[in-house]
């Protein structure tokens, strides 16, 4: 599975974007999938994830600001971000595991893609 992440960009406090990640590859409804972000200097964290069929996880930090969603039959996963703040900051990248269920910690997820900037100006 290759993932391709886009829709990052500069917003003001307050702001909203959507995040995209085109997976290529078969049985892209076999995975699930999360998103991570990093900050610099900061190790790079879970903020969502989703099953395949489509329950989801949230870090405290986002809930009610971030939602997490999947078109299987688009091959693609977004996270729509509402409510951005300075500290959301950060380089956002979208991973894939081999299992039907979702993981927290990074090292459980096999693919990931190349990564998109997310800057929040206050």
């Amino acid at each position: 599975v290759q993932l391709q992440a886009s829709g990052g960009g500069m917003v003001q406090t307050g702001g909203s974007l959507r995040l995209s990640c085109a997976a290529s590859g078969r049985s892209f409804g076999n995975y699930a999938m999360g998103w991570f972000r990093q900050a610099p200097g900061k190790e790079r964290g879970i903020i969502a994830a989703i099953t395949w069929n489509g329950a989801t996880y949230y870090t405290d930090s986002v809930k009610g600001r971030f939602s997490i969603s999947r078109a299987n039959a688009k091959n693609t996963m977004y996270l729509q971000m509402n409510s951005l703040k300075p500290e959301d900051t950060a380089v956002y990248y979208c991973a894939a595991r081999s299992a039907s269920v979702y993981a927290i910690e990074k090292r459980y997820y096999h693919y990931w893609g190349q990564g998109t900037l997310v800057t929040v100006s206050s």
